[in-house]
C-alpha cells in the first residue's frame, strides 16, 4: 500500500502563514490523507502542518538585520534541507519569502523535488534579472495579482494566477458580526504598526505622536493599535509604556486586524500585506514605513516601482498617501490622515479607489483554484509509470 504523500511548506511572516494555512485547509477537503511538515505559524498549525520552526524567529526585514541573524537563518535552513533529505517529500511550497525560499528551491530542485511556489516574490519591484533563475528552479508558480505573469512571458515556467486569498478571507469577515472593540470616543482611528519587531520599533512611536498630534482637532479621538498575535501585542504594550508619556490611551487588540480596522473610521498602515487588508475592509488610510538606514538606501536602488503600497501598486496610481522614511514624521502622518476622520473629498475618493482594487483582484476562490493546481501536479508525480508494451508487425 502506498504511504500517504508528504508536502513540505515554508512561510516565513504573517501574511505567508495566514495564505498557506488557508492553502493547506483547501488541499485537505480535497485530499485528506495529505501530511504536511514545514516552517510556519499559527494558522498553518491550525490547519494541520507539522511546524519546526514559527515565523515570529523568521520575520525579519532588511538588509542589514538579516546579516545580523545570518548564523541563525543558515541553521535553518541546512535543517530544512536535511528534513527533505530524510522525508523525501512528494512535494514543496514555498510561500513569498523570498530572500529565504528562493535559496531553499535551488536547493530542492537539483533534488530532484517538485517545487511549486506560490504568491510570487516581487522580483518585478527588485530584481527582474532573476526571473530566468526562477525559471531554472520552479516547477509551477502561483500567482495572487493579474500583473505578474507577463513577467514571466518567454521562460519555460508554467504560471496561474489565481486571483487574491484574500477576497474570500475579507468577504468572510464583513459575514460575520462586528465585535465589540474597546473604541473610547470617536474618530476612531487604528494604527497597524506591522507583524516584526524591528519595524514595530520604528514605526509605532511616529504612529502614536501623530494620533496624540491629532487629539487638538478631534479630542474624543479613540485609538486601537492592531497587534498579529498575542505575542507581539505584549512587545507593543511594553514599546509603548517606554515611548508614550499617554500609553494608556491606546487599547491593543490581537489577532484580528481586519475587524479593527472595519470599525474604524480610519488607519495609519506599515507597508506591507496590511495595507490591502485595510482596503478590502473599506477603511481609508495612510502608509508609511521606516527601515534602518543602510537598508533603505540598499532599497532605493534597487525598487523600480513608483509606489511601494499594495494597494497602490494594483491601482497603478496614488490612492492613499504614503509616508515613508524621513517623511514618516508626526507631523506628516497627522496631516495626512486628518482629513479622512471626516465625511471629506479625499475620503469619499480613497473609498472609491478601494472598489476599482477590489475589482481587478477578481471574485474570490483563489486557494481552492491553488489547490486544485497543486494537487493534480502532486498525483501526476506520483503516478506509476506505466509499463512499457511491444508490438509486432506480421
Amino acid at each position: 500500500m502506498p504511504r500517504s504523500p508528504i508536502i513540505l511548506i515554508i512561510a516565513g511572516e504573517a501574511s505567508g502563514d495566514l495564505h498557506a494555512g488557508n492553502l493547506v485547509s483547501a488541499l485537505k477537503t480535497l485530499r485528506s490523507d495529505i501530511l504536511f511538515t514545514g516552517i510556519g505559524g499559527a494558522n498553518m498549525r491550525q490547519a494541520g502542518v507539522n511546524t519546526l520552526h514559527d515565523i515570529s524567529q523568521m520575520a525579519v526585514m532588511g538588509f542589514v538585520e538579516v546579516i545580523r541573524r545570518y548564523g541563525f537563518f543558515r541553521r535553518v535552513f541546512n535543517e530544512t534541507v536535511q528534513l527533505a533529505r530524510d522525508k523525501r517529500p512528494d512535494l514543496v511550497i514555498l510561500v513569498d519569502y523570498p530572500g529565504f525560499n528562493l535559496r531553499l528551491a535551488a536547493v530542492l530542485h537539483a533534488m530532484g523535488i517538485p517545487v511549486v511556489y506560490y504568491i510570487c516574490p516581487q522580483v518585478w519591484a527588485w530584481h527582474q534579472s532573476r526571473i530566468p533563475g526562477m525559471a531554472r528552479i520552479i516547477d509551477r508558480l502561483i500567482t495572487i495579482f493579474p500583473f505578474e505573469a507577463p513577467h514571466f512571458a518567454g521562460t519555460p515556467l508554467v504560471v496561474d494566477y489565481v486571483g487574491h486569498p484574500l477576497v474570500d478571507i475579507t468577504r468572510d469577515d464583513f459575514a460575520q458580526p462586528s465585535p465589540d472593540f474597546p473604541w473610547q470616543g470617536s474618530p476612531r482611528l487604528a494604527l497597524l504598526p506591522g507583524s516584526r519587531r524591528q519595524e514595530i520599533e520604528r514605526i509605532l512611536p511616529s504612529m502614536t505622536q501623530a494620533a496624540m498630534l491629532l487629539t487638538a482637532s478631534f479630542p474624543g479621538l479613540a485609538c486601537i493599535v492592531a497587534a498579529p498575535d498575542e505575542t507581539i501585542a505584549g512587545h507593543i504594550r511594553d514599546l509603548l509604556k517606554r515611548t508614550s508619556p499617554l500609553a494608556s490611551r491606546f487599547a491593543i487588540v490581537a489577532g484580528q486586524t481586519r475587524q479593527v480596522v472595519r470599525t474604524a473610521t480610519a488607519a495609519l498602515v506599515a507597508s506591507g500585506t496590511a495595507t490591502l487588508e485595510t482596503a478590502l475592509m473599506k477603511c481609508p488610510m495612510v502608509i508609511t514605513y521606516r527601515m534602518a538606514p543602510l537598508s533603505f538606501a540598499f532599497a532605493k536602488r534597487v525598487v523600480q516601482l513608483d509606489h511601494i503600497g499594495m494597494v497602490n501598486i494594483i491601482a497603478n496610481r496614488r490612492i492613499c498617501p504614503e509616508r515613508i522614511q524621513s517623511e514618516a514624521t508626526p507631523t506628516a502622518l497627522a496631516s495626512a490622515v486628518e482629513p479622512l476622520l471626516t465625511d471629506t473629498p479625499e475620503r469619499r475618493a480613497m473609498l472609491e479607489g478601494f472598489e476599482h482594487v477590489r475589482n481587478l483582484l477578481g471574485e474570490g476562490g483563489a486557494s481552492k483554484r491553488a489547490a486544485t493546481i497543486i494537487l493534480d501536479l502532486l498525483e501526476s508525480r506520483r503516478a506509476p509509470t506505466p509499463p512499457a508494451t511491444s508490438s509486432r508487425h506480421g
